[in-house]
């Protein structure tokens, strides 16, 4: 990761360069960025499955040292078996993380799936976010990442993963895909660069992670 200050505040859509072209993305007059996923794009590797898939679409920079990034999407329209959308850290093919909201068993379920190798999965079902603009954030705190989401429904942080990482390099931004089914579309209203987490554990989040 760069050693240089990295500056804080909004990011353009334009900045990124897309791991696989989705179908469509087309950055609106308000900035905001709507992406058509190819059917059958996803990112998995092994574990439970037997299957490798390895061509989800991410948005993704350079993740600057010192720095968290939050995304946020529109929870809408998310009816196909692993509908996804939020964000990816990535390092290289055996080494990455997606988290965000997955529809699955019908419901949606926030969550990260943590590849150092192989995959594992994590899911909490989130029901009355439907509707919603959804927020993901993923920090660094010592050797770990830390995945934090919320909902405009309530507005509170929610803690989804602490992932041992201990890599300088890698790459972050939106992410989406659609394993089982064609038209999913996902509506990304921002892609910020904040300030980190100053801690792990704190009785006020809301006041010490970006409003």
């Amino acid at each position: 990761m760069s050693t240089a200050q990295a500056a804080l505040g909004p990011l353009s859509f334009s900045e990124g360069a897309w791991t696989r072209e989705p179908v469509s993305a087309v950055i609106g007059s308000d900035g905001a960025l709507t992406v058509e996923a190819a059917e059958g794009s996803d990112w998995w590797r092994d574990t439970a499955y037997g299957f490798r898939h390895e061509n989800g679409h991410a948005l993704l920079r350079p993740w600057d040292a010192g720095t968290a990034i939050e995304v946020t999407f529109e929870l809408s329209g998310f009816t196909g078996e692993f509908d996804q959308a939020g964000l990816a850290v990535i390092v290289d093919d055996e080494t990455w993380i997606k988290a965000g909201v997955e529809f699955s068993d019908g419901h949606p379920q926030l969550g990260a799936v943590v590849t150092v190798g192989a995959s594992d999965w994590s899911t909490g079902r989130v029901d009355e976010w439907v509707g919603s603009a959804v927020t993901v954030r993923a920090s660094r705190i010592a050797d770990a990442v830390v995945i934090r989401a919320r909902s405009s429904v309530d507005g509170q942080w929610r803690l989804v993963r602490v992932a041992r990482f201990p890599h300088e390099q890698a790459r972050i931004g939106p992410m989406v895909c659609a394993p089982t089914r064609a038209g999913l579309m996902v509506r990304f209203t921002s892609w910020v660069v904040a300030a980190p987490d100053g801690t792990l554990h704190a009785h006020a989040e809301d006041a010490e992670l970006s409003s």
